[in-house]
């Protein structure tokens, strides 16, 4: 070119990621190595780091490739993983946490990965990115290692709010499935709502307004609805997004993290306790290995925060390289896919057709 300009799709195609660097436990190697991992598969990924600009530093210029696309932007105050939400909102102004969330506020990047504390982080995001216009409450959304051919089912809600009423889990339906349209690729998601039965007469009042508001929904919001789930169809294929409440959610997540630890436990307990058993066990170790990585949280780490105003992800706290580069992951292919937008029209477009269908009812009671 004579003006001497860059092609413009090399611009186009660039995503720019803001990373926390301050928030985990595993410390800056950590975080570097998963941005790293990432950066060798994605060649349109590019960075910006808030952290401790020295030390840094340091860990970049052992990766000549990673350093030419990362800019550090230097902070050395941390929100603790102890803190509580209302006092970091009050006195995080400055920290790793607000300084990523304010990249993604400016338009500078795409989507904030952090791997602090998730009141802070959910609360900071609300009041930097704001709520999208109709929704009450904005949810957690996790991949669930499931029977689809994807390999992964999504929840929702995971903690983000202990309560919600009938409107908000008919929005959180809407939001799981422009998440997983867009996550997993999904043309038209199966939408469940989890419930102690699959009956229409179970469950309390608010469930059963949810499910019907739900099913009147999901033609114009393009999902099934297949109505009441159990916890036990959570990883099945039958159904792609599960719908709950964040108290309900977050001890289901819990649970399933703790059991999956103890059955790795017993496994290596077991393939270990004679002499026999630790023969079998080198016969299994191709098995043993593909089972280990299918469960293996790691690989699906990464919740994402939906209802606002710009995309966040959620990291682990205690996530290592591999765990980092997993979030970083989610968050680039939903960059590249203009979740965001996507997902802010599908709420506006939901909640019009919810008020022309009150509308209606009212004229017909009216006449």
């Amino acid at each position: 070119m004579t003006d001497g300009s860059a092609p413009p799709s090399d611009k186009a195609r660039r995503t720019v990621i803001s990373i926390d660097a301050m928030g985990g436990e595993g410390g800056l190697s950590a975080i570097v190595g998963g941005m790293a991992k990432s950066a060798k598969k994605n060649a349109d990924i590019h960075y910006i780091v808030h952290g401790d600009q020295k030390p840094l530093e340091r860990l970049l210029r052992k990766r000549p490739d990673l350093l030419d696309r990362t800019e550090i932007r230097h902070v050395t105050k941390t929100i603790s993983m102890d803190e509580k939400p209302s006092r970091a909102m009050r006195q995080g102004k400055g920290s790793s946490m607000w300084n990523a969330l304010e990249t993604v506020e400016h338009g500078e990047a795409t989507v904030a990965v952090s791997c602090g504390n998730t009141g802070a982080l959910m609360a900071m995001s609300m009041l930097r990115l704001r709520k999208l216009p109709g929704i009450t409450r904005p949810a957690i959304a996790v991949l669930w290692p499931s029977r689809n051919p994807a390999g992964y089912n999504v929840v929702l809600d995971m903690g983000a709010d202990i309560r919600a009423e009938a409107e908000d889990l008919l929005q959180y339906a809407i939001m799981g499935a422009s998440y997983a349209r867009n996550g997993l690729g999904l043309t038209k998601p199966r939408v469940g709502l989890l419930n102690v039965g699959t009956e229409e007469h179970k469950g309390r009042t608010a469930l059963r307004d949810a499910s019907q508001m739900i099913e009147e929904a999901a033609p114009a919001s393009d999902f099934d609805f297949v109505g009441f789930v159990e916890g036990s169809d959570i990883s099945s294929a039958d159904v792609d997004i599960i719908v709950t409440d964040g108290f309900t959610g977050n001890v289901a997540l819990k649970t399933a993290e703790g059991t999956a630890s103890l059955i790795r436990d017993l496994l290596r307990e077991a393939f270990a306790h004679t002499p026999l058993s630790r023969i079998g066990a080198l016969f299994a170790m191709t098995s043993l290995r593909r089972l280990t990585k299918r469960i293996d949280p790691r690989r699906v780490n990464g919740g994402v925060f939906l209802g606002l105003n710009g995309t966040v992800v959620k990291s682990h706290g205690s996530a290592d390289a591999t765990g980092i580069s997993a979030a970083i992951k989610l968050a680039f292919i939903l960059a590249q896919n203009g979740f965001s937008e996507k997902l802010a029209a599908r709420v506006a477009s939901g909640r019009s057709e919810r008020e022309d269908q009150r509308q209606n009812q009212e004229k017909e009671i009216g006449e």
